[in-house]
């Protein structure tokens, strides 16, 4: 499954879990990644406590579940590979960041490579 389509494609409700270098964990709902060009996934974050996390641990795990019955989705371990702050790519690709009522908020562009991707449910990695 290319990661793109499935993220295009289908809606669900995801979250994002960080840890800081103590090893202290943070959630965060945050809407599907946005997959770029070269199969790396994006997040738009506000300057709070899981952009503070990836600051010093560039490792996080996302957890998407699809809408509807059952339990379908996926979980992707996820590392850091690069961020941008307030760039046009920012607002170009947010879908409901409304940055333009909100000028003076600092927004980041966090970029992960998938060090791994499994189902919602089960221990087997998924293949792309």
């Amino acid at each position: 499954m290319k990661l793109k389509n499935y993220f295009e494609t289908t809606k669900g409700m995801g979250v994002l879990s960080t840890a800081d270098d103590q090893g202290k964990v943070n959630t965060a709902i945050y809407a599907r990644p946005h997959v770029m060009d070269d199969g790396s996934l994006a997040f738009i974050m506000r300057d709070r406590l899981t952009h503070h996390n990836l600051q010093s641990n560039p490792h996080a795990a996302y957890l998407f579940r699809e809408e509807g019955d059952g339990y379908l989705g996926l979980r992707l371990h996820l590392t850091k590979i690069n961020e941008e702050q307030d760039t046009p790519l920012v607002k170009e690709i947010c879908r409901r960041c409304r940055i333009d009522d909100k000028p003076d908020a600092v927004r980041f562009l966090v970029i992960f490579e998938t060090d791994a991707k499994f189902p919602l449910l089960g221990d087997g990695e998924t293949s792309e």
